[in-house]
C-alpha cells in the first residue's frame, strides 16, 4: 500500500481578538488557558490520533494490535473539540463591540419563534444554567423547518444534532471561567451575553436561509 498515504495537518486557528479583549467579563488568564491549552491541545490530539490511524490505513500496524473503537472516539472527542472551539471564539466579540441585541434576519426570526428577545435569552439562560456536567448550549438553525431551537449537548458529542448549522455558541466546561467565576457558572453565563457577537450569527443565519 501507498507510503503516500496521509491527512492534512490539522492547525490551531488565529484567536480572532487579543487574549484581554473580552475583560472585564472573561479574563485574559482565562482566554490564555483556554486558547493556548485546552485548544491547542484538541488540535494536538487530532493530529496524534490521526497519526494511529494513518498507520492503520497503510497496514503498518496489523489486526489485533490496535483498538479501533479507541481510535475512532479520538477523533471525535478532538475534531469535535477544536471545530467547536473555534466556533466559540467566533461568536464572541471585544468589550464594548458584543452584548446587546440582535439585529437582522435573526432578530426577526427570534421575535416570530420566542415573542421577544427577553424571553429568548431567559430560555437559552435557563437551559445552559439546566447543563450538567460540562458541555455546549447551542442555538441551532434547522434548515429543514426554517426553526431556532435551543439545545445542550454534553462533552463534545453528545446529544449533537447532524447537519444543523451553529449560530450562537456557548462554552460550558469548568476550563471557560473557572479561574475567574469559581464554581458560579451561572456568573459566568449571564457575563457571556456581554460579548455575544450577534453580527457574526446574523450572518451565518443569512448564508443558511438562502
Amino acid at each position: 500500500m501507498s507510503s503516500s498515504i496521509s491527512f492534512k495537518k490539522f492547525e490551531l486557528p488565529p484567536l480572532p481578538y487579543k487574549l484581554d479583549a473580552l475583560e472585564p467579563y472573561i479574563s485574559k488568564d482565562i482566554i490564555d488557558v483556554h486558547y493556548n491549552g485546552h485548544h491547542k491541545g484538541y488540535v494536538n490530539g487530532i493530529n496524534t490520533f490521526m497519526d494511529r490511524f494513518n498507520k492503520v490505513i497503510k497496514g503498518e500496524v496489523q489486526a489485533g494490535q490496535y483498538d479501533i473503537q479507541g481510535l475512532m472516539r479520538g477523533i471525535v472527542f478532538n475534531v469535535n473539540g477544536h471545530k467547536l472551539h473555534a466556533l466559540y471564539w467566533d461568536n464572541m466579540a471585544p468589550a464594548g463591540k458584543g452584548g446587546g441585541q440582535p439585529g437582522g434576519a435573526l432578530a426577526d426570526l427570534i421575535v416570530k419563534q420566542y415573542g421577544s428577545y427577553e424571553r429568548f435569552k431567559q430560555i437559552f439562560t435557563e437551559t445552559a444554567n439546566s447543563l450538567p456536567g460540562t458541555g455546549w448550549t447551542v442555538l441551532y438553525y434547522d434548515t429543514e423547518n426554517g426553526n431556532l431551537e435551543i439545545m445542550t449537548f454534553e462533552n463534545h458529542f453528545m446529544n449533537h444534532i447532524a447537519e444543523l448549522p451553529i449560530l450562537l455558541i456557548l462554552d460550558e466546561f469548568e476550563h471557560a471561567y473557572y479561574l475567574q467565576y469559581k464554581n458560579k457558572r451561572a456568573d459566568y453565563v449571564n457575563n457571556w451575553w456581554n460579548v455575544v457577537n450577534w453580527e457574526y450569527s446574523d450572518k451565518k443565519l443569512q448564508k443558511y436561509m438562502k
